[in-house]
């Protein structure tokens, strides 16, 4: 009974962290360049249940960031930059590089191009700083990632890839990741830079309703069970206690 009741506490603790990664897919559906998280807890209970998976098996290993690429928007704005393919700017910190696929930036106060958070967006020469005498509107990046100003080259972004690594990145806030310490990013192979184009979330609202929906149930169903339990555990109690 109590290695039971543990494997429900399990499942319902899993199905809750399932329905948490929903949840936030859907509050980032607007978001760009956000890269969901997939959650397939809830399959694998399907499958168990219909004798094709295998039983056991924790939520949190079950769960993977999905970089499919999501849709193109265009703004005509100089320093929004969408990727097409593998590959992730660099955002410099103290604390070390992170990666990101939201190409929304500007410039601070030094003409050097940052991120929203005023992170600084990594050149292969360091900081990509634009000379004060280049206007917005004559900043061109090409497909490769050099960038120019009044048709003189600049610099040129730092961009990566992770490969077979990918998944290994783990969620540093504000739409970026971080890779482990023993993980190291690769040159691109087939990556463009779209200037004037924002890349939007990959999040699909219907499909991460549907999986709330299934999610929602699972858990009510093993809720029931759980209460069917506690009631036959109390009725054994009394029954040994008269």
């Amino acid at each position: 009974m109590a290695d039971a009741v543990s494997q429900m506490n399990a499942t319902i603790n899993g199905l809750t962290r399932e329905f948490d990664v929903i949840t936030n897919n859907l509050a980032n559906v607007s978001t760009v360049g956000y890269k969901r998280t997939s959650n397939a807890f809830s399959q694998s209970l399907l499958a168990q249940s219909e004798g094709t998976g295998e039983a056991g098996g924790e939520a949190e290993l079950l769960s993977v960031y999905d970089f499919s690429q999501g849709s193109f928007i265009e703004t005509g704005r100089s320093l929004d930059f969408a990727l097409c393919g593998k590959g992730l700017f660099v955002i410099e910190t103290p604390e070390g590089p992170l990666y990101t696929r939201n190409g929304m930036f500007r410039l601070n106060k030094n003409g050097q191009v940052v991120d929203s958070s005023g992170r600084i967006v990594a050149g292969q020469s360091g900081p990509i700083t634009i000379p004060p005498e280049v206007g917005l509107d004559k900043i061109t990046v090409s497909s490769d990632g050099n960038i120019s100003g009044n048709g003189v080259v600049i610099d040129k972004f730092k961009l990566v890839e992770f490969g077979e690594n990918e998944n290994k990145l783990v969620s540093a806030g504000f739409n970026c990741f971080q890779a482990p310490a023993d993980i190291k990013p690769d040159a691109p192979k087939n990556l463009i830079v779209k200037q004037g184009f924002q890349e939007g979330s990959n999040v699909q609202m219907v499909e991460e309703l549907v999986d709330m929906i299934t999610v929602s149930r699972l858990y009510e169903a093993n809720m029931r069970l759980m209460s069917v339990g506690k009631d036959t555990t109390k009725s054994l109690l009394n029954v040994a206690m008269s």
